[in-house]
């Protein structure tokens, strides 16, 4: 499996506009080694950081992609799953029995759920909003997502095993077709070795190993 360390940092952050304006990121592993084994076209290049901090696990997404969908016709879920988005997935084990789901879009929206095997999504739970927040900027040449998570709720739902989390880390990208319709196009940190798109399976997911 692929493994990404998370650098332990000392100073603890205590609300979320802090992130951007205190963590210094540049101390972080950069990962850009993301891939799109369903299509031959290109995409935006992609930098994902991550630091933790003993009470959070914080991370960041950098797209260098300007030309932005999102669908806001209403607040749904649906809506969501049809817009550009980060996401971060994590598992108890290789059972994927069960795993966990982040999918955030560029209006900070969170589409959070529990997933069980062959696309068994529980769409009524939601990740404890106390312990989990995010922040969208973008300039001129890229758009960041960034956040923090909780240990607690990480330790709670039995996803910190040795100081590893097995994480997925994923991006949907949405482009105008030859019909004016827009597609996603898939884009994964590990390549699940599958013939058609698919993240909700044991072989899409990596280690985080935090380091202390």
């Amino acid at each position: 499996m692929k493994e990404y360390q998370v650098v332990l940092i000392d100073k603890k952050q205590q609300n979320l506009d802090e992130i951007g304006e205190h963590i210094s990121w540049e101390k972080a592993n950069c990962l850009t080694d993301f891939c799109s084994p369903w299509k031959t076209d290109s995409f935006s290049k992609i930098e994902f950081r991550a630091l933790w901090d003993l009470q959070n696990l914080y991370f960041n997404f950098s797209v260098f992609d300007t030309d932005i969908y999102t669908d806001l016709k209403d607040d749904s879920f649906d809506s969501v799953c049809n817009s550009d988005r980060v996401e971060l997935f994590f598992r108890k084990d290789e059972k994927l029995s069960p795993y966990y789901c982040l999918e955030m879009d560029t209006a900070e929206r969170i589409m959070d759920f529990e997933a069980y095997p062959d696309w068994n999504f529980d769409f009524d739970w939601n990740w404890p909003k106390t312990d989990l927040k995010i922040k969208f900027s973008k300039d001129e040449a890229s758009f960041t997502l960034q956040g923090k998570i909780s240990i607690a709720s990480l330790k709670a739902l039995d996803l910190i095993h040795n100081n590893t989390i097995e994480t997925g880390v994923y991006r949907a990208k949405f482009s105008k077709n030859s019909d004016s319709k827009y597609e996603p196009t898939w884009i994964s940190w590990v390549n699940p070795e599958t013939e058609t798109p698919n993240f909700h399976i044991a072989s899409s997911f990596g280690r985080f190993i935090l380091r202390e």
